[in-house]
Formats: structure tokens, C-alpha cells, sequence
């Protein structure tokens, strides 16, 4: 028969284990561990998303994307209890945002990219916070007036975008020939059409309309009437993170029920932002009120 001492101690021993099991169980994995760890948050921001996520006069990053991935770290701040947690700004590109996600070397990507089902086979991404039109712009004196007014003519995009293949796909641009030309960036891709370097330049509607709003003869352009997808558009974080994206969405579905998520929109789509003061006049869309009114991640 055991002894009161050896079945004391038994049950010591088992409630010792129990609780190890809940605090490890309470402990932040993924990563939160990481940023626990280290005390370091990584955004990857863009350089000219104009207005979600570009450089300013100071060459900081700014914008509705950066905005939200702000409320984002304060959230983080709170759910690991360090306010002194950092956050470290990383600029990243089309072309290589996913592989810098993947590979550790940014935590969030804060930008303007588009929530995709083939992308999901990649990554993760926040609830929805913008919705975009993917259209094609040309200067106004431009004899282009159709998709089929393209053939055989240079068509700007940006490397890493799914611009240019939308373009091929459209049902009116079936046996057109243009010649694609990339731009590392959105800027250099707008500056290929601004220089005559390209006939057209085929992006999402918002990023173009912040680009001729800050170019140096904003009434020089013009969009052609087709619209060739409409788009939602995600904070990005790694997939198989649960505890990770909990944070992310609990953040964001807050934003949105408490009106902040709009007045971060109006702040930066229908108010003068840096550097020179523009205001985009771009008012929020139905398909993203509905998309704030019924939060869901869902890609295209």
C-alpha cells in the first residue's frame, strides 16, 4: 500500500505537470514567440502604393496600410504585455514580398496586395480593408480607346503584379498583341506610360489615381472604360500561424466596428495627404462598406 507521503507527492507531482501543460499552452508560438523573443515587429512596407503604403517628404513610410498595421503592433504590445515591443520597417517589392514573408525576414506585409486564392497556397492574409478595380490608363490625347487599340502596342505593369495576365485573359482582349514592359515598382511602371515609353499602363484603379494626383500634369490621363477585376485587398502574414492571424483579425474587425477603420479611409482617400497635399478624392466604395459591415478574408 502506498504511503500518505507517496500519494501526496503523486498528486503534487500531477498538478505540477497540469500546470506546466497550461502555461505552455498560454505561451505564444509562432510568430508572437518570435516578437516576443525579440522585441521586434517587422513591417514590410512599400515605396510608392500611394496611398497605402509609400514614402513621405522625410522618406518615411506612411499610409492607410501602415496606419492599420500600426493598430496592429499595439495590439501585439498589449496581448504579449511589452509597450516596449519595436517596430522595424522593411521596403519590399512585388516581386519579392511573399519570398521575405515566407523566409522570416518580415512578420506583416503592410502594402496593397491583392487576397488571392493562388497566393493563399503561399501565404495568409488579414480580413479584407480595400477593394480595387483592376483598369488600364492611357494619356488623354492617346488614339487608345479599347483594349483592341493596344495591338502591337507597349503595355506597361509592375513585376510580381497579376496585371498584365488579367489583361490577356479579358474576354475583348482575345487575340490582341501588345508587348508587356515592367517596372520594378508602381512608379516606374507609371513613368513608363508618363514618358511615352509605354502606351498604356495596366494597374489597380486607386494605385494609378495616386499616382496621376502626384505626377507633375495630373489632367494628362485618362481610363479606359473596362474594368477587369475587382479585388480585395489584405494585410499578408504567414500561413499556419492561428494564434497570429487570431490578433490580426480581432484588430482589424475592431477597427471596423468602432468606425476607426473608416476614419483611418477618409484620413488618407478623401483628405490631402503627404507630400504635396493632394487629396485623391476617392470616397469608400459600396463593395468595401459591405466588405466592413460583414468582415471575411476571402480571396479572389
Amino acid at each position: 500500500m502506498r504511503t500518505t507521503a507517496a500519494v501526496l507527492s503523486a498528486v503534487l507531482l500531477a498538478a505540477g505537470l497540469h500546470l506546466a501543460a497550461d502555461a505552455a499552452a498560454e505561451e505564444p508560438g509562432g510568430t508572437l514567440k518570435k516578437i516576443r523573443e525579440t522585441g521586434t515587429v517587422t513591417i514590410g512596407h512599400r515605396d510608392s502604393s500611394i496611398p497605402f503604403s509609400y514614402l513621405d517628404e522625410h522618406q518615411r513610410p506612411v499610409g492607410y496600410s501602415v496606419d492599420l498595421c500600426m493598430k496592429i503592433v499595439e495590439a501585439m504590445r498589449a496581448e504579449l504585455k511589452n509597450p516596449a515591443i519595436r517596430a522595424q520597417m522593411q521596403p519590399v517589392t512585388s516581386s519579392n514580398r511573399i519570398p521575405l514573408l515566407q523566409n522570416g525576414t518580415i512578420d506583416l506585409e503592410c502594402g496593397s496586395t491583392t487576397n488571392s486564392m493562388e497566393r493563399q497556397k503561399q501565404v495568409a492574409f488579414g480580413l479584407t480593408t480595400f477593394i480595387t478595380r483592376v483598369r488600364i490608363v492611357v494619356k488623354k490625347d492617346s488614339p487608345i480607346r479599347t483594349l483592341a487599340d493596344l495591338n502591337g502596342r507597349p503595355v506597361a505593369t509592375t513585376s510580381g503584379t497579376t496585371s498584365v495576365q488579367l489583361l490577356r485573359a479579358h474576354e475583348k482582349a482575345q487575340g490582341i498583341d501588345f508587348k508587356e514592359i515592367y517596372g520594378k515598382d508602381h512608379a516606374e511602371s507609371f513613368l513608363l506610360l508618363d514618358s511615352g515609353r509605354a502606351a498604356a499602363f495596366v494597374m489597380d484603379d486607386i494605385l494609378i489615381a495616386g499616382l496621376i494626383a502626384n505626377s507633375r500634369h495630373p489632367g494628362a490621363f485618362r481610363f479606359l472604360d473596362e474594368v477587369l477585376r475587382t479585388e480585395p485587398y489584405g494585410v499578408m502574414l504567414r500561413r499556419d500561424d492561428p494564434a497570429f492571424k487570431r490578433l490580426v483579425d480581432a484588430t482589424l474587425a475592431g477597427l471596423m466596428k468602432s468606425g476607426e477603420l473608416a476614419r483611418l479611409y477618409a484620413r488618407w482617400f478623401t483628405q490631402p495627404i503627404p507630400p504635396n497635399g493632394v487629396n485623391l478624392e476617392f470616397p469608400m466604395s459600396r463593395e468595401l462598406a459591405d466588405a466592413i459591415a460583414k468582415p471575411d478574408d476571402r480571396g479572389i
